[in-house]
């Protein structure tokens, strides 16, 4: 008997068939129902009580974000998974979604390529379980930690620069981080946030609106200021220059992923050295481990997200693994933290 029960919503029939053959070829995933919209779905989870839902963005009636709000009304707190296309206007909704509540999302297909299908198919089957068991209490982190660290720090050196990496959970936890950050930072902010082509740009944009401090999309050669935060841009590596400037690559992914916050962080410890600041928040995997170590060896100081308040500690825990992390908190103290280190040891 398969564990994990899904209802796909979605106003075409082509994409409920697609979505649902991908998700019932796992063999711990059944699709018991679709819906084609919103108000639909709502009366199928009163009754299937579902483990997780695929979620589409705009449908009739009752779109998704209208959805996300009634679950929230109804304290209808089942895990789900945005189906977005990479529009303008879908990337803007799907950070809508993703503000109320829904758990992550992927791109909905834009064509008929086989390495696209695939590729989608293997992100749905990841994130559906991911979202599932995190509900059902079945993702074992097998923590190392579960309490907040700090680590004795050297206040003589003046902090140049903050990096941070995050992947699942990460535009949440962002979003509590940098809606935080003073106007006058003093220094310059880089993130890598594991995403999509083409939603990172409105990732920015959501976070500019909401901050005192700028954010915007990087770009490739720009010269990097204080008091910005520059998000990475789906698809590309970001690394920071010697000379000032950022610079945005297509090299092989690193850990499935591009961009890679390990190319990040060992980037600007080249730059940096001893007057860096790191922060690993919630997320799949081991991206940024090795950057925090390096980080670390180089005089930097280095943080990662507790397991109290991760999505997924996997990242986080990774990185603190390496016996190189200075500071453990939970997501509502790191922006603190940072703010802390960058203007009491910038005397």
């Amino acid at each position: 008997m398969k564990e994990i029960k899904v209802i796909v919503a979605d106003d075409s029939a082509l994409m409920r068939k697609l979505i649902s053959d991908m998700l019932n070829s796992d063999e711990n995933i059944e699709v018991i129902k679709t819906a084609y919209n919103g108000k639909d779905l709502i009366n199928k989870i009163q009754v299937e009580k579902p483990d997780a839902i695929t979620l589409d963005i705009e449908m009739p009636i009752m779109g998704g974000i209208e959805t996300l709000k009634e679950m929230r009304r109804m304290n209808c707190l089942i895990p789900t998974i945005v189906i977005s296309g990479v529009s303008h206007r879908n990337t803007t909704l799907t950070m809508d979604c993703l503000h109320y509540g829904a758990f992550d999302f992927i791109a909905k297909p834009s064509g008929g390529m086989a390495s696209e299908i695939i590729d989608i198919k293997k992100q749905l089957i990841e994130k559906v379980k991911l979202a599932a068991y995190r509900n059902l209490n079945l993702y074992e982190t097998k923590s190392v930690i579960s309490k907040e660290e700090h680590k004795r720090i050297d206040n003589n050196v003046k902090i140049q620069a903050v990096v941070i990496g995050a992947s699942t959970g990460g535009p949440k936890a962002l979003y509590k981080v940098i809606t935080k950050f003073p106007q006058n930072m003093g220094v310059p902010i880089f993130v890598v946030q594991h995403m999509p082509v083409g939603f990172t740009k409105a990732f920015a944009e959501r976070l500019n609106d909401n901050s005192s401090i700028r954010v915007k999309e990087a770009e490739d050669n720009e010269i990097y200021e204080n008091n910005v935060v520059y998000i990475a841009p789906g698809g590309y590596h970001m690394e920071i220059g010697s000379n000032g400037r950022i610079s945005l690559n297509k090299e092989p992914p690193i850990w499935g992923v591009r961009p890679a916050v390990d190319k990040l962080f060992i980037s600007a410890s080249k730059v940096f050295g001893s007057h860096l600041v790191s922060a690993v928040l919630t997320g799949m995997g081991r991206d940024g481990a090795n950057g925090t170590k390096i980080i670390k060896d180089n005089g930097g100081i280095t943080l990662s997200e507790s397991e109290s308040t991760c999505v997924i500690y996997g990242m986080p825990k990774a990185a603190y693994e390496t016996g190189k992390v200075d500071i453990v908190a939970p997501i509502d103290s790191i922006a603190n933290e940072i703010i802390k280190i960058t203007t009491d040891i910038r005397r």
